[in-house]
């Protein structure tokens, strides 16, 4: 804080610091933000509603290194980072966070955190979106038998995303249909209430 010229607000009321100079420097929106005339080039805070401070404390990570290292990727803000990434058009680091998910669940295929990553992004992104992250979870979620999957580790909006992918690509899916229907039920019910459950 003692030597910056901008607070960033976050989604969950985090205050983080940075300077606009280098913020505007590596990236563009910033750079619109700060010195084109936005009602941003005049204030001493930026609010960002929809990007929590974990993943922009990835974003401001990657702005200032010009890297991030993997162990700052953890389970809990993948999703948060990916679509900060998106929203700042910072496509490699996009592209990083997809291969370190991609390196993670080829080396601890038994812990896969597919189903909770899936969720979250079934959270911050609309339905119709394509992209590269999206597809990896899918096919990792799809690759796993609903029946080995808890159901607090898939949510509703999560299988949601699961059945129209693999629906509308054809993929594989290594849950038959009598359990996928199972499954959906049991979750349904979950949701509605333990007794329900």
């Amino acid at each position: 804080p003692k030597y910056s010229d901008v607070e960033i607000l976050c989604e969950d009321e985090k205050k983080l610091h940075g300077c606009k100079a280098i913020l505007a420097a590596r990236s563009e929106v910033f750079e619109g933000l700060f010195y084109k005339g936005m009602k941003e080039s005049y204030e001493t805070q930026v609010s960002f509603p929809t990007i929590n401070s974990s993943g922009m404390k990835i974003i401001l990570e990657y702005i200032y290194a010009g890297s991030i290292k993997e162990e700052s990727l953890t389970k809990d803000n993948t999703v948060e980072a990916f679509c900060a990434a998106d929203y700042f058009q910072l496509t490699d680091l996009q592209d990083f966070i997809i291969k370190t998910i991609k390196n993670t669940l080829e080396e601890n295929y038994m812990e896969n955190d597919s189903p909770e990553l899936l969720s979250k992004f079934a959270e911050k992104m609309p339905l119709t979106e394509n992209n590269d992250l999206l597809n990896l979870l899918v096919e990792a979620v799809a690759a796993i038998s609903l029946n080995e999957v808890e159901f607090d580790r898939l949510s509703i909006s999560g299988l949601q995303y699961l059945l129209s992918y693999t629906y509308e690509k054809k993929m594989l899916f290594a849950t038959p249909e009598y359990e996928v229907f199972r499954y959906s039920a049991i979750l349904a019910a979950k949701n509605i209430s333990n007794d329900a459950y």
